[in-house]
């Protein structure tokens, strides 16, 4: 999944929610796509969380938009991966929230939904991000300069 494949997914997947525009969110999966949540687990008795088609997820997120009027959703971040793409994002809580979300043929067909538990240390939130340095003309692509 290429960056600007990836960045258009996350903007129509976030203004759809914002919108409240079910039909639009669900134009974003496969009929057979297969969708774990643990907000589904609270609100679907009996489902564990476990949603298999596109059906069972317009009942699931129609009730989701029924108890949250408010929902709203801010991608924060948007992670590119072979097939595979990841919204993190903040939702009217302010809750940070992932989902991971595979693709085939432009449409999620599989997703989970995950929540953050624990945030990162104070230990790794003081730490700067390493640096990395561009190569030089005399440092092959991608080696580090004492390596070569």
């Amino acid at each position: 999944m290429d960056a600007a494949r990836a960045t258009d997914l996350a903007e129509r997947w976030e203004r759809a929610w914002n919108a409240h525009d079910l039909e639009a969110v669900l134009a974003l999966v496969a009929d057979d796509v297969v969708f774990t949540s643990p907000f589904a687990a609270r609100v679907l008795p009996g489902s564990d969380g476990v949603l298999r088609g596109k059906d069972a997820l317009r009942g699931s997120w129609a009730r989701g938009l029924e108890l949250l009027p408010d929902l709203h959703h801010r991608v924060e971040k948007v992670y590119a991966g072979v097939g595979t793409v990841v919204l993190a994002y903040r939702n009217e809580r302010g809750g940070e929230v992932s989902e991971v979300l595979e693709l085939r043929d432009g449409l999620v067909v599989r997703g989970h939904g995950t929540y953050l538990v624990r945030p990162s240390s104070p230990a790794a939130r003081a730490r700067p991000p390493p640096r990395l340095s561009p190569p030089t003309p005399a440092t092959p692509a991608g080696r580090h300069p004492r390596a070569a």
